[in-house]
């Protein structure tokens, strides 16, 4: 199952706006995704509630595991990666 470490850059945290656009993201992929606290059980990257409930800050690391065909799994890490990544908080 292939994973991948992520620092939230949203200066904010991972709060509602920016939680909403992770899981958009999460459910436009055919593979399971999960994301958590490294060394923890992570949640269903899909579920909002569950996303919110982690409370990661900026600056937080998460962990995102991808399960189902290696190519497409690698292909959804990567997005994910990207928006967690990505300062959602600022203007555009």
């Amino acid at each position: 199952m292939p994973q991948l470490q992520v620092t939230v850059g949203s200066q904010s945290g991972l709060h509602a706006r920016p939680a909403s656009l992770f899981v958009q993201a999460a459910a436009r992929h055919s593979v399971r995704v999960g994301v958590g606290r490294p060394g923890q059980t992570p949640v269903d990257a899909r579920s909002l509630l569950s996303v919110l409930a982690l409370a990661a800050g900026h600056g937080d690391t998460l962990e995102l595991t991808a399960d189902g065909e290696e190519t497409a799994a690698r292909a959804a890490l990567d997005e994910l990666a990207a928006v967690l990544a990505d300062d959602l908080d600022a203007v555009r």
